[in-house]
């Protein structure tokens, strides 16, 4: 605030033929500075408050979410060879002898050393709120023995060649840097494994499980030997979007 008001006044040793009509003036000008600035001062505090607030609000809201999840509940749909194509290949039997075709896995472990190993895997409810994919690796799944299982699955959404503008600003980051966006809760489907058969998912093929009844269960798996370690990206509904999916 402007001090003169507070013992600077020029008129303190002005001679008494001044008017008073100046130093009237002079006083009202000093008061409208120190309006202006209690105002600014106001101001800054109401905009403090506002944006503390909104930042509270915020985490009680991502917190109520947490607490309180909507719990959507899917129908599992048998997996085909024709309505899998948006998530990869479903490969099942065929005889010895034939040549390598459009029906084999269409496999990409180009990025690092396969990794191909039994997997065992215990307690998989019907139900999940995360889910994952892998940018650099077409991951193959298969249960050993052709038991039923399932896995919760959404579309790739990896950001690539000029993908960006499709996308516009919903855009984050992966845990190797690539770009992707998040998976929609409306996108969210359930597939059915059932007998010989093996699912090759395409790269970023979002995916949760293997889910499946039983205690324990076996898979063997074709990723690489670092996917685990390096090329994890996981969406977290409940924390984001207030809602766990179950079947």
């Amino acid at each position: 605030m402007n001090s003169n008001i507070r013992g600077n006044s020029p008129f303190v040793n002005s001679s008494s033929s001044l008017e008073s009509s100046e130093f009237d003036e002079w006083l009202e000008d000093e008061i409208e500075a120190m309006d202006i600035e209690e105002q600014i001062i106001i101001n800054m505090i109401a905009r403090n408050n506002y944006v503390i607030h909104h930042l509270l609000t915020q985490q009680s809201d991502q917190a109520t979410m947490a607490e309180s999840p909507e719990k959507v509940n899917l129908i599992p749909t048998e997996a085909t060879s024709e309505n899998f194509g948006d998530y990869g290949q479903i490969i099942e039997a065929s005889s010895d002898g034939v040549p390598f075709g459009p029906n084999d896995a269409q496999l990409d472990l180009s990025r690092g050393i396969p990794r191909l190993y039994i997997m065992r895997l215990k307690d998989q409810p019907f139900r999940f709120s995360k889910i994952t994919h892998h940018a650099s690796v077409t991951q193959c799944l298969g249960s050993i023995g052709g038991n039923v299982w399932y896995l919760g699955l959404a579309k790739p959404s990896l950001i690539e060649d000029g993908d960006r503008e499709r996308v516009g600003d919903n855009i984050e980051s992966g845990s190797d840097g690539h770009l992707y966006a998040p998976p929609a809760v409306e996108k969210v489907r359930v597939f059915r494994f059932s007998g010989p058969k093996f699912v090759k998912l395409k790269r970023g093929t979002w995916h949760a499980g293997p889910l499946f009844g039983e205690s324990s269960m076996d898979f063997y798996n074709l990723e690489l030997a670092n996917t685990n370690d390096v090329d994890q990206t996981t969406h977290d509904f409940k924390k984001n979007n207030g809602v766990t999916f179950r079947f």
